[in-house]
């Protein structure tokens, strides 16, 4: 619904003329209803980061800005804080700022969705660059790790098999991922059914039990980094609720998949 000092653009995206006060409380409000499916979401990332990330795209909204542009500064926060995890010896003040730079980062990664979503939907390549923004941080973070763990601690050497291990489980996640919901997509289209419809809530349950793969809990765990013993402790558990988690999702997307195929003979 347009209301008063808004006007439609040839593609139907909302444009406001009224102040960026006023177009950031339009936006919010539009940004109710734009919201993805939770299911499956693990509850830091429902609950905290996509409320951070909506008004984030507000602002950027009333500052004009772009899903791109948001996409950019999110990778700039996520990957000073990885190069800090790397270069510079821990402290309890870095601790904090890695912190504040990944939860940051983590939140401009959920605007630059909801901003493509208020100004009437994202591109191809505006989902491409989100993506392999993800996928340099997700592999670059543990691998930070793995060098700040080597260089500036005395753990021995079977601690840095975490951070190794961690590395592989989580681009591994991420690629199964993006890569079965490529394949629903296909199937969707190839079928000519509807797609399925978005199941804006989920059960609170399923959120908590997610927690050890929640992106924005492991950016909490860095206030850790200064204590090496505690930290690899903590970031170890999360790798192992993670891998859990991990393997019951390839049971349940492959089985999933495998209703999709068609037997041969059965094919036009």
């Amino acid at each position: 619904m347009v209301t008063a000092g808004e006007t439609t653009d040839r593609t139907g995206t909302t444009v406001h003329h009224g102040s960026r006060a006023e177009r950031y409380r339009a936006g919010m409000i539009q940004l109710v209803s734009k919201q993805k499916t939770a299911k499956g979401a693990p509850a830091y990332s429902r609950f905290v980061n996509r409320r951070l990330g909506r008004h984030l795209a507000a602002m950027a909204w009333a500052l004009d800005r772009t899903p791109n542009q948001v996409t950019a500064l999110s990778g700039a926060f996520t990957g000073t804080a990885i190069l800090l995890v790397a270069l510079v010896r821990p402290s309890a003040a870095l601790a904090v700022v890695i912190t504040l730079a990944l939860v940051v980062g983590y939140a401009l990664d959920s605007a630059d969705g909801q901003l493509a979503r208020l100004r009437g939907g994202g591109s191809a390549a505006g989902e491409w660059l989100d993506h392999v923004v993800d996928a340099v941080k997700t592999g670059a973070l543990h691998a930070a790790v793995l060098v700040s763990l080597y260089r500036f601690t005395d753990l021995g050497s079977a601690w840095l098999l975490v951070p190794l291990l961690y590395g592989v489980v989580a681009t591994s996640w991420f690629f199964a991922m993006i890569l079965t919901d490529m394949l629903r997509r296909a199937h969707v289209v190839a079928t000519g059914q509807p797609p399925a419809p978005v199941q804006t809530d989920a059960p609170l349950l399923r959120s908590l039990l997610a927690l050890p793969t929640d992106y924005g809990l492991l950016c909490l765990v860095f206030l850790l980094l200064a204590a090496p013993r505690v930290f690899t402790t903590v970031y170890g558990l999360m790798l192992a609720g993670t891998s859990v988690v991990f393997l019951a999702a390839l049971h349940s997307w492959f089985r999933e998949l495998s209703r999709h195929d068609t037997p041969r003979e059965n094919r036009p």
